[in-house]
């Protein structure tokens, strides 16, 4: 793939990427200075044109930043996410209070700028829900084994009426994010391989990971009836579910596989259990895939404990030392990236987890999310 140098270059970003033998963490892109895309439409048209390979080193590292590109407005963004063609996936049933740009552009996590955001795959809270072929009725929650890939197709779950094919993702498969005014000061979004977290916890917490994958987790969360911009988990339930409607919001929560409990200020949410482990088939490797760290240390507001935002599958408690000491390996495990304006930057979110740090204004970093 000799010809993606006409246009692309990868460089290095020192001190914020990491080796793995064959690769680099993230992979790097920028302009060939000796032919440089010169404006919006020559970059988004060598997307498109070399496709093939962004998609195989997006494979390959998991995360692709695009640095140096005349990329200046939410508009242009949208552009550049269009070029690349992947199907949009609206954002029902997530956390984070988001607000729409343009297109399927959006704000990132509106959460005050003294906050953290923990290290989370993106909506990795939400499960596909098991439907009848006839019915289109949820299923009562199941945990599918790890190796299964709920995004593959014709594979037979629980009988011959009941297949992947059937399963609606409410997760998304890659990420797109946009620095349109770069931070005062802070303000990076950290980035970690999954399976990196997955086999370290493995070696050192065997019986807790198998513990995982036999019962998978449960989550609970108060949302209010309106979003709260205080707040890193503040999307309240009108705009969680697109209806202002009690009956239609009941009806999408089913279809997630989430219980809802109606309360006098708002509603309390039930997901799961939900796997904790996933196989990316892609990559043919265990993933850590789960919003536990997150919850437990970040889903914090007047409405929700944290400490109770997450429990194994089964209800038992999770041991906060294992929580912490998983929260150290992220850390140690993960690459800040600093932004800069006008950076693009793909994550593959089964394979990469990101976080945010606090900053100081103005930062504003928009996304996308694609199925």
């Amino acid at each position: 793939m000799a010809a993606q140098a006409e246009y692309f270059i990868e460089t290095q970003l020192p001190n914020h990427q990491k080796h793995y033998g064959s690769f680099t963490f993230p992979s790097i892109l920028s302009p060939n200075p000796k032919s440089s895309p010169s404006s919006l439409s020559v970059f988004t048209e060598a997307i498109k044109f070399h496709k093939p390979f962004l998609d195989s080193l997006l494979l390959k590292s998991g995360a692709l930043l695009f640095r140096g590109f005349p990329v200046k407005t939410a508009k242009d963004f949208n552009d550049v996410v269009e070029a690349f063609g992947f199907k949009e996936l609206p954002y029902v049933g997530g956390a984070a209070p988001r607000t729409n740009v343009v297109g399927r552009v959006f704000t990132a996590n509106e959460s005050p700028p003294d906050q953290k955001i923990p290290f989370h795959h993106e909506m990795a809270q939400e499960m596909p829900a098991l439907r009848d072929v006839t019915s289109a009725a949820p299923f009562p929650r199941r945990i599918l084994p790890s190796n299964v890939d709920p995004c593959t197709p014709t594979v037979d779950v629980l009988s011959g009426d009941i297949v992947l094919d059937d399963l609606v993702p409410e997760f998304p498969s890659k990420l797109f994010f946009f620095c349109e005014v770069e931070p005062g000061s802070g303000g990076e979004t950290p980035i970690v391989l999954s399976h990196i977290v997955y086999e370290k916890m493995k070696e050192k917490y065997p019986e807790f990971v198998d513990r995982l994958e036999a019962h998978g987790l449960l989550y609970t969360r108060v949302l209010g009836e309106d979003d709260d911009p205080s707040s890193p988990i503040g999307r309240g339930w009108k705009s969680t579910f697109l209806t202002s409607d009690k009956a239609v919001a009941e009806e999408r929560a089913a279809k997630l596989g989430m219980k809802l409990e109606w309360l006098s200020s708002g509603v309390k949410t039930v997901m799961g259990p939900i796997p904790a482990i996933k196989y990316d088939k892609s990559r043919q490797r265990k993933i850590w895939f789960n919003s536990m760290v997150a919850a437990y240390t970040g889903w914090e507001d007047a409405r929700n404990d944290p400490v109770k935002a997450v429990t194994f599958g089964d209800g038992q408690p999770l041991p906060a030392d294992i929580i912490y000491d998983c929260l150290k390996i992220l850390e140690d495990e993960c690459v800040p990236i600093p932004w800069k304006k006008g950076d693009v930057m793909l994550i593959d979110n089964l394979a990469t987890l990101h976080s945010r740090r606090p900053f100081d204004p103005p930062r504003r970093v928009l996304a996308s999310l694609c199925k």
